[in-house]
């Protein structure tokens, strides 16, 4: 194993690589691992080289975000793959909301796969943003440096730095008044945005307006603690977390989406909602997704995200469950399965009603013993028998 310190570098394989970043998490405090594939003038070419926890897949898959868990973040990078443009992939650190710095993170390493490993020193680190290291390529060979570099200003400053353009956050409605005229409308430009908002008991709802370009596709994620042999599940079995919604669309029509008696929905026509797959176990680094076509939109008219435990004894605040929704250009929204639940296995997560023509998202985190007392609760009316998968 080549241990680097800060400054120093070792030849890498030039194909696929498993770069593991690993971190002591701080109380209250998220920290948020990026990349960045950069062409020569050290900026990325566009919004797209930029990898994250709202971007995973970038350069046609040659840089993958493949796990992003407290104290963990996994990338698989194909440096063969990259684009010729490209001469260096920087991996960033940073945290979230500037709610402290690095001299808080007790241990910190970057591990490639191959034999390299760098300890980044944070003692007396006031910054809340931090180069890690890069990948970069130097007269054909492709080598890892350490670079453990502060940054000041977290996410948002450290993604401008390397040029791409960060959108606004959307700013409270403000009280009514008169209708200004008309302003000309501006030209369309891309920005990544990087918002990030928690509903909680304080904050528990949030409006996202339609835009010019409409909601595009609307992903919803649900991931959990893998549950290891000797960890919150101690020698039980593996917990199985599964994710599914309860619709309503305009026309009247309801039903269930989820693995339990297969119904994975459809996404190009009604309900235009689909289930991607099911991840038994929680051992797919990226949990269980849910897609909506947010062109579709005008055509739904409520979705209540929901997770049952198929599998395992309910005992939701162990899972460290979260649910996350990304709808493009607009802020990523996070809901915490942070209740205790005691002894039913379904959670009803999140509300996504359509007000309007805007996407009004609302927390609920209320637990029921399955979806039928569930579907009660929230007025669906639907006949519900048992089912497998």
């Amino acid at each position: 194993m080549t241990s680097l310190v800060p400054g120093g570098n070792a030849p890498v394989a030039t194909g696929s690589i498993t770069v593991e970043i690993a971190y002591s998490p701080i109380p209250g405090a998220d920290i948020d691992v990026s990349a960045f594939a950069l062409a020569e003038s050290g900026k990325v070419r566009s919004d797209n080289d930029m990898c994250f926890y709202g971007q995973p897949n970038v350069q046609g898959g040659a840089v993958q975000m493949a796990d992003a868990s407290s104290g963990r973040a996994v990338f698989n990078v194909d440096l063969s793959r990259l684009e010729a443009a490209v001469d260096k992939v920087a991996l960033t650190a940073t945290i979230h909301e500037n709610k402290a710095s690095f001299d808080r993170v007790a241990s910190l390493k970057v591990t490639v796969s191959g034999g390299v490993e760098a300890q980044i020193p944070t003692s007396g680190m006031k910054e809340t943003a931090l180069i890690l290291g890069e990948f970069y390529r130097r007269q054909g060979q492709w080598k890892f440096r350490c670079v453990a570099q502060g940054f000041a200003g977290g996410l948002a400053p450290l993604a401008t730095h390397f040029g791409v353009d960060i959108a606004d956050a959307p700013a409270p409605s403000p009280a009514a008044a008169p209708t200004p005229p008309p302003a000309p409308p501006a030209p369309a430009k891309s920005a990544i945005s990087l918002s990030k908002v928690t509903l909680d008991k304080s904050r528990s709802s949030i409006s996202l307006e339609k835009t010019a370009a409409g909601f595009g596709e609307i992903r919803v994620n649900l991931n959990w603690n893998r549950g290891k042999s000797g960890g919150f599940f101690g020698k039980s079995k593996a917990i199985d977390l599964d994710l599914g919604c309860l619709y309503e669309l305009q026309d009247g029509e309801k039903s269930v989406i989820q693995a339990l008696g297969n119904q994975f929905g459809e996404l190009d026509y009604e309900p235009f909602i689909k289930l991607m797959g099911d991840d038994r176990t929680g051992a797919v680094a990226g949990g269980e997704w849910l897609h909506i076509n947010g062109k579709k939109w005008s055509e739904i008219k409520r979705i209540l995200i929901f997770a049952f435990i198929y599998e395992g004894a309910p005992d939701w605040k162990a899972t460290d469950g979260v649910v996350t929704i990304f709808v493009p250009g607009q802020p990523e929204i996070e809901v915490r399965l942070n209740e205790e639940g005691g002894r039913l296995g379904c959670c009803a997560i999140a509300l996504l009603e359509n007000d309007n023509g805007a996407v009004k998202v609302t927390r609920r985190v209320d637990f029921h013993s399955n979806q039928e007392p569930m579907d009660k609760a929230y007025g669906w009316g639907m006949r519900w028998r048992a089912g497998s998968k």
